[in-house]
């Protein structure tokens, strides 16, 4: 065949193309008729008042809105979001009707702590799309000594395995913030797990711990009032929501980048026309200056994206992750 002939012959398949197309994407349509038709139930597994609970209540509301039906939270809580997740994956109906929060913790992580979870991330939940993600952040309680990072070093160093930093638990993010600060520094700290974020947040103000990684948007308040310090963000770049605080790069410890992207997933199955249309909605929602500004100011930094966008970034950060636990030799069961 020569070359005219090849180009015609593309373009009559480009051509057939097109025509299929268009019957192809009403059948999606057609697929997703009628969905939702009945309140979706929307799966955090993780306490309520937290950060990602207080994002996903937001988001709900906004979703419920464009949907014409109520976005329901379920806060089930437990195992490091295991629980919650293992409901989803397992235990309900692929059919769009049941969401779920998912994160970097709960699905890059997890896997590769526990010897059974109760669920596979990769093959038993279909992601829907990214929604947000936020540094950790290294603060300090306000009656501490500690102004900066370097002090935090110098002290480490001079006492080796004295100083307490808390976490949400064992293998979560905030740990890892810890354990790649301590692989950066030269230092070695006592890791103090708790049952989420909250309870060790209160310890660090209340002077029962010095010190924690925790994610931004759980500390700008009380940094703003002057009730901690926050004296380092684990990210690339500053955040523009907390301009004086240093990365860690900045303060003398490169290498210390912790990010937690957390995104919307049902169980696999779930069939694709009903995934597409969660996904548009779910992505205008993002999408709206009404619905991100509130939230950017307060230290989320709001994503979107299409389902195999979230899925590349998910196989990848579960390679990236499991070699970090294994490297600390973090395992959980």
């Amino acid at each position: 065949m020569n070359r005219r002939n090849l180009l015609r012959h593309a373009i009559a398949v480009a051509a057939s193309c097109t025509v299929l197309a268009a019957p192809l994407a009403a059948l999606a349509d057609n697929g997703a008729a009628g969905f939702p038709s009945k309140p979706i139930t929307f799966v955090v597994p993780y306490p309520a008042g937290g950060v990602a609970d207080q994002f996903a209540r937001a988001f709900a509301q906004a979703l419920g809105e464009r949907l014409g039906q109520s976005v329901v939270i379920d806060n089930r809580a437990g195992a490091n979001g295991n629980i919650g997740s293992t409901f989803v994956a397992r235990q309900q109906p692929a059919d769009g009707y049941t969401l779920l929060l998912g994160s970097t913790s709960t699905l890059a992580i997890n896997p590769h702590l526990y010897s059974s979870m109760g669920y596979d991330p990769l093959k038993d939940l279909q992601p829907i799309t990214l929604t947000h993600q936020m540094p950790n952040v290294l603060v300090v309680g306000a009656q501490t000594p500690y102004k900066t990072v370097a002090d935090v070093v110098a002290a480490a160093k001079a006492k080796p395995g004295t100083i307490d930093y808390g976490s949400a638990g064992n293998g979560n993010t905030m740990h890892l913030a810890g354990v790649l600060f301590e692989k950066h520094s030269g230092t070695r700290l006592v890791h103090v797990p708790y049952k989420g974020g909250p309870p060790a947040l209160m310890d660090v103000l209340s002077g029962q711990i010095p010190m924690m990684f925790n994610n931004l948007p759980a500390v700008v308040t009380y940094k703003q009032a002057n009730k901690l310090r926050v004296l380092a963000v684990a990210d690339s770049k500053r955040s523009p929501v907390l301009p004086d605080v240093p990365t860690f790069a900045e303060a003398g410890v490169p290498d210390v980048v912790s990010n937690v992207w957390n995104g919307i997933l049902v169980r696999r199955g779930t069939p694709e026309a009903i995934v597409q249309k969660l996904n548009k909605e779910m992505v205008a929602v993002l999408q709206s200056p009404k619905f991100r500004q509130p939230l950017e100011q307060q230290g989320y930094e709001v994503l979107s994206s299409s389902p195999a966008q979230f899925e590349a970034l998910l196989k990848k950060d579960f390679g990236a992750m499991g070699k970090l636990a294994r490297e600390a030799g973090i395992k959980l069961d």
